[in-house]
Order: C-alpha cells, then structure tokens, then sequence
C-alpha cells in the first residue's frame, strides 16, 4: 500500500523473528526501583505527568500482549467490566499486578490470562519484554509479548471482562492511525494517545504499549 507504515509490510514470521532478535526475558530496570524511572509511560504524550508519577506509590503490574499467529497476525484484546471501579469498559491487555508468588513479570501476566480470558499457557510462546510502562497512578506496568497459536477456546471472567476480540497487528503498528488526544482530568488538561478501529476505542497505557511495541521493532 503506497505511504503505508513499515508494519504493514511485514509478515509474521518476519515480526516474529525481529522480536526474538530485539527483546528478552531479562527483567528490565525500573519495575519496583524508585531510583530508577522508566523511559516510557503517560509522559509520553503529556510530560508534566512524569512529576506526578513520581511521586506515587510504586504498584508493578505485567500485561500480556498476544500476537495471533494468524497469515496477517493480530493483537488480542480485552475490554474491560462496565461495573468495575477503576477503568469500566476501557480497551485494555490481560494482566493486572505482580504477586508475591509470581516469580517474574512473566508469571504474572500469564496468571493474569489464565484468570482473566482463559488463555490456556500452551498456546503461548513468550517472546520478551518491552520496556516498563509507568502510568500517572504509579503503575510500574512490564509488558509481555508473545506469540499465541490459533486455535484457542476463551473462557471470559465476567467478574473482570465484558468481551475479547483481535484487531490487525499491521493497522495498530501503521502510526497514521495514532492520534494524540486530550480530556480534563482532574482540573487538567490530559494528553494521551488513541486508535480507533470502525467502534473501538483505544487509548491510555494500551495505546502507549503499541507504540512501544511499534518503536522496539518496526524502528
């Protein structure tokens, strides 16, 4: 497609085969580390919020991206309960905050999408982490990208998810399709990215992970 994005060009194997080179399972600095902050985060695309993110409480968390290994792969995502507290009906990856008996980000997020979607550990093939993602509320978020073989059956949480659906990895890679947004927030004024994909609407960490995602390998 002329003017397209470099991600629309590669195929799966090639993508697969950029991630195993680029990322690793090596835990990357900055998770619980109050010395340390990480690069990537909500200061993204709004810098004042790296002060404010400071400041907070350190939380981990890891999310796993799944990366469909369809012809043309796909990114699986989830979206969120309408009756939970914080977040309600946002688009979003499995995975929540890293336990005690987790023994890495790793664990956590697979744990997490086992509890969440019913993603069965057998179909995922972990490929590495992104950088640490921190979020305004002092998220510490490490994300997990993996290959998922086709063929699995989901078993939904109600209690956590309304629905799972997969979104094209070439159309979220394309940074056409990346806007940057803003909304009030607590008497400021937020900046944050956003995809829209025909009625979706994908924006905060999960965009900010995307773009992550797309500056470690398609760069």
């Amino acid at each position: 497609m002329p003017g397209a994005d470099t991600a629309a060009g590669l195929t799966a194997d090639e993508f697969y085969t950029r991630a195993r080179s680029r990322l690793t399972l090596q835990v990357p600095a900055g998770v619980d580390d109050p010395n340390v902050t990480p690069q990537r985060g909500d200061h993204d695309a709004d810098p004042v919020m790296q002060k404010i993110s400071e400041v907070r409480p350190i939380r981990p968390a890891a999310v796993l991206v799944p990366v469909v290994d369809h012809a043309e792969p796909t990114i699986l995502l989830t979206q969120r309960a309408q009756h939970l507290p914080d977040h309600p009906g946002q688009i979003s990856f499995a995975g929540g905050k890293i336990d005690k008996t987790d023994s890495d980000p790793l664990a956590a997020a697979l744990r997490e999408a086992e509890e969440e979607i019913g993603l069965a550990r057998d179909h995922v093939e972990p490929l590495g982490y992104l950088d640490v993602y921190m979020t305004t509320l002092g998220y510490r978020i490490v994300p997990v990208i993996a290959r998922v073989t086709p063929g699995f059956a989901l078993t939904l949480n109600a209690g956590e998810v309304d629905n799972v659906f997969e979104v094209p990895l070439a159309f979220l890679m394309d940074q056409a399709n990346v806007k940057r947004h803003s909304r009030d927030w607590n008497g400021l004024t937020r900046h944050f990215y956003a995809i829209s994909f025909g009625e979706r609407y994908i924006w905060g960490v999960t965009a900010g992970i995307l773009r992550n995602l797309h500056d470690r390998i398609y760069r």
